[in-house]
């Protein structure tokens, strides 16, 4: 199924399923082979008839098989005619795969891939430079523990007051432009904010709870 040969817009993978049972048990009609190759009966139809352009499988009335070398990829001509079929048999996987312009498709996705990942690497990179850097206790009992630094937006609970109120650690006087949430996390009231921080709680609820009545 990784050869170049299977390859989207090449054989597919439904041309090797039909592959597959016929190499179990050759000489099926299309009515069989849709039970034992689990495909419908249109990608039957479809998948021989790509078989049959390489030479990959003989009909003989209402039955198909593979040809002698057909798991190696070598085509015959069909021993009886299929109309509208002029078959070009195959010499190889390889030959199918450059008479289908598939060739190289598997290198293109790997190279792809692989591009792909390194980008991604490449975000995960310069999103790990603006992370704050763990700190690294030492208990009494000699074991390390590691303590994510705080946020820049986080300050101790000493700061504030329950209602949200924040103190100036240098003059310890109340910070009007400033509330801190819930979380511990500072918000700054900004002079064109007309709400206060209790308005915006609870416009924040009232959202909240439209959208799960919406929901």
């Amino acid at each position: 199924m990784g050869h170049d040969a299977f390859a989207q817009h090449g054989l597919g993978s439904a041309t090797l399923m039909i592959i597959s049972a016929l190499c179990q048990r050759p000489h099926q009609t299309v009515a069989e082979l849709v039970g034992t190759s689990s495909v419908s009966r249109d990608t039957a139809y479809r998948s021989l008839r790509r078989l049959a352009e390489h030479g990959l499988v003989h009909r003989a009335g209402e039955t198909w098989a593979l040809a002698p070398h057909a798991l190696e990829g070598i085509g015959t001509r069909l021993a009886g005619p299929v109309t509208g079929i002029t078959p070009v048999p195959a010499q190889g996987w390889a030959a199918v795969a450059a008479g289908l312009g598939t060739s190289g498709r598997a290198a293109q996705l790997k190279a792809l891939h692989a591009a792909q990942r390194a980008a991604y690497r490449a975000v995960l990179d310069r999103l790990a430079e603006h992370r704050s850097k763990a700190v690294v206790i030492v208990r009494e009992d000699g074991r390390q523990l590691v303590v994510p630094a705080s946020r820049p937006d986080e300050i101790p609970p000493a700061w504030h007051t329950a209602d949200g109120r924040v103190f100036d650690p240098i003059t310890g006087r109340s910070a009007p432009g400033w509330r801190v949430a819930t979380d511990g996390r500072l918000i700054l009231i900004t002079p064109a904010d007309q709400r206060s921080y209790d308005e915006l709680a609870a416009a924040h609820a009232e959202a909240l709870s439209e959208w799960e009545s919406a929901a």
